[in-house]
């Protein structure tokens, strides 16, 4: 069947009701055995012996990402990993400026995440964690073993069957109409924000990917979605696969919500208070409204001051780059900055963990 043919209201309506059993299952095990979380998230890499009294379901679980390495074929994801080694400092720009806050512009699914305290009151450690996710997942060689890239995808996998979980069970004003939390269709956008969305803002700020760098993009988040237990058969090969699937879920969510509006004034407080370039910070609002346009701008309650040339915006944020990373701007020294920057502001390198509770 002709993917474009599927990208119809009909199959998205069934999504928005489809879950992810296998790591829904997982957190049932970890609910009723809490200590498990502790374990794990002491992890460096999945091992290939689990212990002893490890329940079955998390063991099928992560058993699924030993099996996923013999899958990988590095050569067929080299350009995207190469990609991401020479624009990783503009890649991350473009998840802060601009995918993070166009999620942010679909009102259902933004309803999961204000749910999340962390995120507006922790909402630097939660950034922090979102971009050591991408380190991970773009490190050159990533997936090429059992590394720290399949530990990451299964953490960030469970988490998002935890916050199904968790709202399911605590929060009695969820309304059935946002359809289930973190549906199937709201793990397709966020996977498209993460890639197409990014690329679309490097085209803002004169930054042109070419087709086969898109594709590539594309393909290697293909590869990362199976991991997060994406549906995968619904994702675009091409460019304009990618923005016929964008122009579905924008025409089918793109609205304005109190919840969408919260979550980026708290992001822009964050910007505002936290990024060490006053010609950036002084017109924060302004960029997010430039990459995000005048629809989802109004969905999420800001507007433009003035008109900000992308080219002139590429230029700034080049020039914030060259200060901060100096003319190596490659992924080791990304990471070195991130490490530096985490160890001063949190007095720890962040990583991404499952929650820690105990049962009463």
């Amino acid at each position: 069947m002709n993917l474009l043919s599927q990208y119809s209201n009909s199959i998205f309506d069934q999504l928005r009701l489809k879950k992810d059993f296998l790591a829904d299952q997982a957190v049932l095990a970890l609910v009723s055995n809490p200590h498990f979380a502790k374990e794990i998230n002491s992890w460096e890499s999945i091992p290939d012996i689990f212990p002893e009294d490890f329940p079955e379901k998390l063991q099928c679980y992560f058993e699924i990402f030993i099996k996923k390495e013999k899958e990988f074929t590095a050569k067929e994801h080299q350009l995207a990993q190469a990609y991401f080694e020479l624009n990783g400092d503009l890649y991350l720009a473009m998840l802060g400026f601009y995918s993070l806050p166009y999620c942010y512009a679909f009102a259902d699914g933004a309803q999961v995440l204000v749910r999340s305290q962390r995120i507006l009151d922790q909402i630097g450690e939660r950034l922090g964690e979102t971009t050591r996710f991408v380190l991970d997942i773009f490190k050159p060689g990533a997936f090429t073993s059992q590394d720290a890239a399949y530990l990451a995808c299964a953490k960030v996998r469970l988490i998002h069957a935890f916050s199904r979980y968790f709202i399911r069970t605590y929060f009695k004003d969820w309304n059935a109409s946002f359809g289930e939390p973190i549906n199937q269709e709201d793990l397709l956008g966020t996977n498209l924000a993460f890639s197409h969305i990014v690329l679309r803002g490097m085209f803002k700020i004169g930054k042109r990917p070419s087709l086969e760098e898109h594709k590539a993009i594309l393909g290697y988040w293909k590869w990362i979605g199976e991991l997060l237990g994406v549906e995968t058969s619904l994702w675009p090969s091409s460019p304009k696969e990618a923005y016929e699937l964008d122009r579905l879920i924008r025409k089918r969510q793109l609205k304005a919500s109190e919840a969408g509006k919260k979550l980026t004034r708290a992001l822009l407080e964050f910007y505002q208070k936290n990024i060490p370039d006053a010609l950036l910070t002084a017109q924060m609002e302004s960029i997010l409204a430039f990459f995000l346009g005048k629809e989802a701008s109004k969905a999420v309650g800001i507007s433009s001051k003035l008109q900000v040339p992308g080219d002139i915006l590429g230029q700034v944020l080049k020039g914030t780059g060259f200060k901060t990373f100096g003319s190596q701007k490659n992924y080791l020294a990304l990471k070195k900055n991130l490490d530096s920057q985490q160890l001063l502001q949190f007095g720890r390198v962040l990583k991404i963990q499952l929650p820690e509770f105990n049962r009463s």
